[in-house]
């Protein structure tokens, strides 16, 4: 019986893995003819961010079984500290890929980083508590970007946070043909886009790779016994805190390296776009794909992100038709029929008589 669910999961990888390379190899062929219209184009980088962020968000509320509503703030913590490293070593790192490959990681360096501030005392709460701190935290990440300017020259970085709101660039005390990267309330600006739909497909591919192989592993079993009971897996001996941090500092470090592909896509961005709106958006395609669905996370994030693009052309009745359809989707997709029918075809799905 052991063996056989190992084939199912890893049967189920395997599919999961070829279906993310079959999509790329699609949207790259049609994207190479012109058949992809301008806007889902640029959709694109977008559309592989999110993918990521669902996938580990997932970690930490379908997996962990901890809801967390602070995600664009460790998107947001990414996004910035990648942009400043990109933009920080263009001259040392002329390689543009090579670059992003760089800024991804100092952004997931710095998401985990904060991950592990912001884990240590909040995950001893639960439940509604947990949700509103890391809420919490994620306005508090966008109020310290509004107050943050950043810049760069021979010198090195240059950083004074704004906190009285009457400082500006020119208080950095750049030499001539600095640059300055973070300019406060106007975020940064004047950003080296060099963000492509490959390095999305990678990182989409990564973070599968972690998110997967940590749920298949002896620590990936602790943390779902610790979703299904707490106190049961505390009675065996299960160290809760080192379980629960793993996950936590995991998904932000994802969701960094996310936030530094996202911010090196757009030429210009600022802290607002990180808000409560964005974690709840990427709640959504959580919970909308099924908690602790891989599959899920991913067609939901896609389909959620095109969708309003794809309902452009109805003008001021788009977001109510995007709003009418996601709670079809939610009702069926909670409907013990259509789930046993639709459970039918699930990858890895074994049947009456493997059962038996």
């Amino acid at each position: 019986m052991k063996n056989l669910h190992m084939k199912k999961h890893t049967r189920t990888d395997l599919l999961t893995y070829l279906g993310v390379i079959l999509a790329f190899v699609v949207m790259n062929v049609l994207s190479s003819s012109g058949s992809l219209s301008r806007s889902l184009t640029g959709q694109l980088v977008p559309i592989c961010c999110y993918m990521s962020m669902a996938v580990s968000l997932n970690l930490t509320v379908g997996i962990l079984g901890e809801l967390s509503l602070g995600h664009a703030g460790f998107m947001s913590v990414g996004a910035f500290s990648g942009i400043v490293a990109a933009m920080s070593l263009q001259n040392v790192i002329p390689s543009a890929p090579l670059r992003l490959a760089v800024a991804m990681a100092v952004g997931a360096a710095a998401a985990a980083l904060a991950g592990l501030v912001v884990g240590t005392p909040v995950l001893r709460l639960r439940g509604d508590y947990l949700a509103i701190v890391t809420l919490a935290f994620g306005e508090i990440i966008k109020e310290l970007v509004n107050c943050l300017l950043v810049g760069y020259d021979s010198k090195g970085l240059h950083i004074l946070f704004n906190l009285s709101g009457n400082k500006s660039v020119a208080d950095l005390g750049l030499e001539p043909g600095g640059l300055a990267i973070i300019k406060g309330a106007q975020g940064a600006t004047g950003t080296a886009t060099i963000a492509s739909f490959t390095a999305g497909f990678v990182l989409v591919m990564v973070t599968l790779f972690v998110v997967l192989n940590l749920k298949h592993s002896r620590a990936g079993r602790a943390i779902m016994a610790l979703r299904d009971n707490t106190i049961a897996a505390e009675s065996v001996g299960l160290n809760i805190t080192k379980y629960k941090m793993m996950a936590f500092v995991t998904s932000a470090a994802l969701a960094g390296a996310a936030g530094a592909l996202y911010g090196l896509n757009f030429s210009s961005l600022q802290a607002t776009k990180f808000n409560f709106n964005t974690s709840i958006l990427v709640l959504v395609f959580v919970v909308l794909g099924g908690l602790g669905n891989i599959w899920g996370s991913l067609i939901a994030a896609v389909a959620l992100t095109v969708l309003p693009e794809l309902l452009r052309a109805f003008s001021d009745y788009r977001m109510l038709v995007y709003a009418v359809v996601l709670i079809l989707v939610m009702l069926t997709t909670n409907n013990p029929t259509l789930k046993s029918f639709f459970g039918r075809f699930k990858p890895g799905k074994s049947h009456g008589k493997e059962a038996a």
